[in-house]
């Protein structure tokens, strides 16, 4: 008996926000699309992600005087030398059309935020606000016979089940240990979310990453795009003329998918490959000293391309989008991941190296104290460090996934996510650093903390820095003394949200060849694909943001550039 063969304009391999930008947009184009994806669920790594999108040139940021030249000056300034002048201009000329459809084609109801500081607001052209939005909250129901099949929460970032939004929701959450009402409100989300799983298998109010993915997939949905999940795609096919024709596929579905327009790669980056990630992370030379929180990023993309002559655009300065992660066992044996993307910019933490010693600021973005933390074991084997807190900081905030008051501190230290000591010197020999160097750490951070300041390392200096601390907290959001007894450590290891380094692809999404010819039919979108920022993190959405426009893109274009192949559109008509 011969293979199936499924016949559709387009194949998209990959359901995240890339793919399934491309996906609507293929067929509102009038194209018949499908969507594969190797993971038991839809979504992707967008769905467990915060869900943010950086797109300068959006109608807040215009509205508010934000223009192209301030954008590209801070883009050029955090990519440097890795600088691409044709993709940043292509992304910048490509977020209007791109929102737009999402708005008012797709439904999709976006978040303009009074304030989302760009990362490096120290940096030339860097602004408080008008550059990163969010989606607003939804319902799972929207998504129909869909709704369970969308990817999960990852469960320790949530509080007990509940995804907190970054903005109010997450700052009423911090507070609800001091304030009646802040409590009352957590409380009522908490129960709502567990009445919710136990009556429908899983909450309904979805928010972040779920939120976008949820409404995106539930536009997919009424748009009778078909999404066959627990599908690999193991073979990129070409005709003899050396155009790419569909895949092949194994799974829940298998045979052959014959795409007549092309295919596009959204699979995600190659941080779950430790072969790749020793090849391009200059920390990672064995393989074994990376923990990557993302869904399915195992490198498929680049190797369906490899074959057909795609290749590793490693010119970003920085391969990946770094967040440091906490990696422990449960009591069931079973490995946890939390990533570190805000916790310790909070008063009265600080993270310190092997040698006890703060090495970088703490209020940077997770991807800049990321960098940071490579290059402080930079001549180590293992890459690490030590989030250090004491009881007012525990008792108030937590530690990441170690909640604050009034629940019990027992259970993170049993299962090795927390280390207790009674003194700073019990902690120090607990953890395995000088006593005499945290010691002094400690005596010199207190001594300015307690007026606000951080000489060593400017940390609360900014808006951003601000943002991520505690606003009510005086006299600076992110400072203060470390000096009540008893005092808390948790492990940091060096973690991502995504490779930079990815497929080589043209201003079309094309992947291109190490000649830099285009393989005909072949695109690459997300995290698949090189970086556009060349190694920096502009702000909240740095993934997201291009994966949805560059995804849009393509499917808008997909059908002209074959007709272009075929000789029935001429070249200045369909090149974009």
């Amino acid at each position: 008996m011969g293979k199936t063969t499924f016949e559709y304009d387009v194949l998209v391999i990959g359901s995240g926000a890339a793919g399934i930008s491309a996906a609507l947009k293929a067929k509102q184009q009038g194209l018949d699309v499908l969507v594969v994806d190797k993971e038991p669920y839809l979504g992707g790594t967008t769905a467990v992600s915060g869900g943010w999108l950086w797109v300068p040139g959006n109608k807040q940021g215009i509205a508010e005087g934000d223009t192209r030249e301030e954008a590209e000056r801070y883009i050029k300034a955090l990519a440097g030398e890795s600088y691409d002048e044709d993709a940043v201009r292509t992304f910048l000329d490509e977020v209007p059309g791109a929102l737009d459809f999402f708005e008012k084609d797709a439904g999709i109801e976006f978040h303009y935020p009074e304030m989302a500081p760009d990362y490096q607001m120290d940096t030339p052209g860097a602004r408080k606000s008008g550059r990163a939005l969010t989606v607003a909250r939804t319902n799972g129901r929207i998504l129909k016979h869909n709704r369970l099949r969308i990817q999960p929460y990852l469960y320790t970032y949530t509080v007990f089940g509940y995804m907190p939004e970054i903005g109010p929701d997450i700052a009423t959450f911090i507070k609800a240990n001091r304030s009646l009402k802040a409590f009352a409100y957590v409380q009522r989300k908490i129960l709502r979310t567990w009445a919710e799983k136990l009556l429908f298998r899983r909450s309904l109010v979805r928010t972040n990453g779920n939120a976008l993915m949820t409404r995106m997939l539930a536009v997919a949905t009424d748009w009778d795009i078909p999404m066959w999940t627990e599908t690999r795609a193991t073979r990129i096919l070409k005709d003899d003329q050396g155009v790419v024709t569909g895949a092949e596929i194994a799974g829940a579905h298998t045979g052959a998918v014959r795409a007549r327009l092309g295919v596009v790669l959204a699979a995600g980056g190659f941080s779950g490959n430790p072969e790749l990630r020793s090849q391009v992370f200059g920390h990672d030379p064995r393989g074994d000293n990376h923990v990557t929180p993302t869904i399915g990023h195992q490198g498929d993309s680049y190797l369906l391309a490899q074959e057909h002559g795609g290749v590793l655009d490693t010119r970003p300065h920085q391969p990946a989008s770094w967040g440091p992660v906490t990696v422990w066992k449960n009591l069931r044996g079973r490995q946890r991941v939390f990533p570190h993307l805000r916790a310790f910019g909070l008063p009265g933490l600080i993270a310190v190296n092997r040698k006890g010693e703060r090495f970088a600021n703490e209020s940077y973005s997770y991807h800049d104290f990321g960098v940071e933390m490579i290059n402080e074991n930079s001549a180590e084997r293992d890459t690490f460090g030590w989030i250090i807190a004491d009881r007012k900081a525990m008792h108030t905030y937590g530690i990441g996934y170690a909640k604050p008051w009034p629940l019990p501190t027992w259970y993170y230290k049993k299962v090795g996510y927390l280390v207790e000591g009674r003194t700073v010197a019990e902690l120090a020999a607990r953890i395995g650093v000088p006593e005499a160097g945290l010691q002094r750490t400690l005596a010199e951070f207190n001594r300015h903390a307690a007026h606000g300041e951080d000489p060593k390392f400017q940390r609360g200096s900014n808006w951003f820095h601000h943002f991520k601390g505690d606003m009510e907290h005086k006299p600076n959001p992110n400072l203060a003394p470390i000096d009540k007894a008893p005092y808390y450590a948790v492990k940091i290891q060096m973690g991502d949200l995504g490779t930079y380094a990815g497929l080589a692809v043209n201003t079309r999404s094309e992947v291109v060849t190490e000649s830099g010819e285009a393989v005909p039919g072949l695109y690459a979108v997300g995290t698949a694909a090189v970086s556009v920022f060349g190694g920096g993190y502009p702000g909240y959405g740095s993934n997201i943001g291009p994966a949805m426009v560059f995804g849009h893109q393509v499917g808008r274009d997909i059908a002209a550039h074959a007709a272009q192949r075929a000789g029935e559109l001429s070249p200045g008509r369909a090149a974009r």
